[in-house]
């Protein structure tokens, strides 16, 4: 009988239907006219009973409208009460620091009473935190792993640079974009980080080596190496190599922008994490052709006569 009653009043899965890559569960249960009232249902659900007989649920219980124990939901040992807050077109963070503000103002809480912001905002704090601990950690790394690699301060700081310039791109394109400041937009940045880095490495590893060589080629002829051998180094490493460094953004570029254009479940958050790794790869690409052979010029060319 708590299986009818279950089934004709409160619904029963019975299968899932699939349209796409969504999956539905189907629900069956009594029409709406069936069940609207005691007398429907006392009269309209049968229960099934020996013999294939089918009784009338009002024959076996008597069924009427009461008032049920009320629900008591507690937090932390304290009685609380929910209030839910569905927001469209704005941040969690910023609506949520005006509203804190509004209910400071306006609202006066008898002692024992107190107010806590839960849900995504809760879950955004504590990623935030976590973001907190993360990003200087992952700059660390990788300042790290470039000094053990260069073996030399200057050439780490070089690299270092471009990081914030990729940083500069990937803000311009959530502000284009719309996008707000989320966990997977922090994820996406931090991703940048270490590809920016990389694309430094390879400007500054192709400019050491045409410097090195023009130098070797000095000393055999036993003559000053001067600016312009710098000039021409420079020249070498930077604007007659720009293929493989293209190669190396165009193929970053090119399996991040189909996610962009994606849609479909986890699309929206998929997007936020591709967005500051295509804005930052155009400015880090502009920083690694003219910002960097420009400073490694600077930092190179200070001893050197004309």
């Amino acid at each position: 009988m708590q299986d009818v009653i279950t089934t004709a009043l409160g619904g029963e899965m019975v299968t899932t239907t699939v349209e796409g890559r969504e999956r539905f569960g189907v629900s069956v249960r009594y029409p709406r006219e069936l069940r609207a009232d005691p007398e429907s249902i006392a009269r309209e659900v049968l229960v099934p009973a020996m013999g294939g007989a089918m009784i009338p649920l009002g024959q076996l219980a008597d069924i009427r409208i009461e008032k049920g124990a009320p629900g008591i939901r507690t937090e932390n040992g304290l009685l609380s009460a929910y209030i839910y807050v569905d927001i469209r077109d704005r941040d969690i963070g910023s609506y949520v620091n005006e509203a804190r503000q509004a209910v400071a103002d306006q609202v006066k809480f008898t002692p024992g009473y107190y107010a806590v912001w839960s849900g995504q905002f809760e879950y955004m704090e504590r990623a935030k935190a976590k973001l907190k601990f993360v990003v200087p950690a992952t700059l660390a790394i990788i300042f790290l792993l470039l000094f053990l690699n260069f073996r030399r301060i200057t050439e780490t700081l070089i690299v270092m640079l471009s990081v914030p310039f990729a940083l500069v791109g990937g803000v311009w394109l959530l502000w284009l974009l719309g996008y707000n400041l989320s966990v997977a937009v922090g994820v996406g940045f931090i991703a940048l980080a270490g590809v920016a880095a990389e694309t430094g490495v390879v400007m500054l590893i192709y400019l050491d080596h045409a410097w090195e060589e023009i130098k070797e080629q000095r000393e055999m002829d036993n003559a000053p190496v001067t600016a312009r051998d710098l000039y021409s180094a420079i020249v070498e490493g930077a604007v007659e190599r720009v293929r493989p460094k293209m190669m190396t953004v165009v193929a970053i570029m090119a399996g991040l922008l189909p996610i962009m254009w994606s849609t479909g479940t986890g699309s929206e958050v998929m997007r936020r994490i591709a967005a500051p790794m295509v804005g930052g790869m155009i400015s880090s690409t502009i920083l690694t052709l003219l910002v960097i052979p420009a400073i490694y010029a600077w930092t190179k060319g200070r001893k050197l006569k004309d």
